[in-house]
């Protein structure tokens, strides 16, 4: 008796877009010093038919909801763990802007860890690119 090859949960949510006829999900990636870049690339995205993914929360511009520091660093990390699941949902990572601080490289190494195609508004700031 043969029992069926068991889907990774990869495969089975690669699978339940295809059966439910999703659109190519695109996540954003980048610093928040971008985040009108990163708005710009989500009407253009979203305009073309892909569903659109980017982070929702400039931390670094003031706002009641993190004017605490406690609370801001509670809130930082929940934000890091939300925008990875958020690379998990997307089929591909647009990462924008000319520059690339320590949260993007790891949210970057992240993707390409998942298999994720990676692509750049600045090519020449792909960490794979740098000698």
């Amino acid at each position: 008796m043969s029992y069926p090859e068991q889907l990774t949960p990869e495969e089975k949510l690669a699978d339940a877009k295809d059966r439910l006829a999703i659109p190519e999900v695109v996540v954003i990636c980048g610093s928040t010093r971008f985040m009108q870049e990163m708005t710009d690339a989500d009407v253009e995205l979203t305009f073309a038919g892909r569903i659109v993914l980017k982070p929702g929360c400039d931390m670094k511009s003031p706002h009641p909801l993190w004017e605490n520091e406690e609370i801001a660093a509670r809130g930082k990390q929940r934000l890091d763990g939300l925008h990875r699941a958020k690379i998990r949902l997307a089929d591909r990572v647009l990462v924008v802007g000319d520059y690339i601080g320590e949260s993007t490289r790891a949210e970057i190494a992240y993707a390409r860890s998942l298999g994720k195609p990676v692509d750049f508004t600045h090519p020449e700031v792909d960490p794979a690119a740098q000698p």
